[in-house]
């Protein structure tokens, strides 16, 4: 057989990506930034960014993702122009998403979009391991808002607040979780799942050790991780936000109210 053609990149672009965690729970983010160490290609940096006071600690109703974007916002504008991308670092159709697609031209991804979408390419039917019972009930309602919702087999939950991920016993909450991505995809049928929370982002081994990830009978995705990459190829690309529709910023509205303030 012929020798194949090929290509080796040798692209040097330096690429500087926000990490936002809108919650103020500082210890996520750094366990984000972690999870990305092995993975990050060279002349990428990912910067960790904790949404500042009145924010809630954690984002477990549709108050708190309001609160959270709109301490996060206030803050990430006039920063923004130091990244050329933005993940926002929260398992939900969160409003900060939109908010910064409306303001900023960075490509912005959020975490749940990401796994999704990656669950999407990678099997046949997504599950995502999710914290308590109202998480399940609002992953289910954004994977219908992302379209997903005939590729679902639904969440599994752990039982857990989000601030319990880290502050319990370690084992516990492992076990937890690789329980919940077993009954996913023994009982629902699901071959991708997703780890519904960012606080789960250093637990994808024992999930990938529940489901048998080492043989491929599933996957298990972490919207950080994907995320991230998923950044990079469409700063790469040179792809930004697209002002021609719905995203065009609101900046001219607010200024012809005499609105100066965001």
């Amino acid at each position: 057989m012929a020798e194949l053609p090929s290509v080796t990149g040798s692209s040097t672009r330096a690429i500087n990506i926000l990490l936002i965690n809108p919650n103020g729970t500082s210890s996520m983010t750094n366990a984000c930034l972690r999870s990305l160490e092995s993975t990050l290609p060279p002349y990428c940096t990912v910067t960790g960014f904790t949404s500042p006071h009145p924010t809630p600690s954690a984002i477990e109703g549709h108050l708190d993702g309001v609160l959270s974007a709109a301490a996060a916002i206030r803050a990430v504008v006039p920063i923004a122009s130091k990244y050329d991308a933005f993940l926002v670092a929260c398992f939900s159709a969160h409003p900060l998403i939109n908010a910064l697609r409306e303001e900023l031209s960075g490509p912005v991804i959020g975490i749940m979009e990401a796994a999704l979408y990656s669950a999407r390419m990678l099997g046949g039917r997504l599950g995502v391991v999710a914290t308590g019972g109202r998480s399940k009930i609002m992953h289910e309602d954004a994977i219908r808002y992302y379209g997903f919702e005939g590729f679902s087999s639904g969440c599994e939950v752990t039982g857990l607040g989000v601030l319990e991920l880290e502050s319990l016993p370690k084992e516990h909450v492992l076990g937890l979780m690789g329980d919940a991505a077993k009954r996913l995809v023994e009982q629902k049928g699901a071959d991708c799942i997703a780890l519904g929370c960012a606080g789960m982002t250093e637990m994808k081994i024992k999930c990938e050790e529940a489901v048998d990830a080492k043989n491929a009978t599933a996957q298990v995705i972490d919207g950080v991780g994907v995320g991230v990459q998923l950044l990079i190829a469409l700063v790469r690309e040179g792809h930004v936000t697209a002002k021609g529709g719905i995203y065009r910023s609101s900046k001219a509205g607010r200024d012809a109210r005499g609105q100066e303030w965001l």
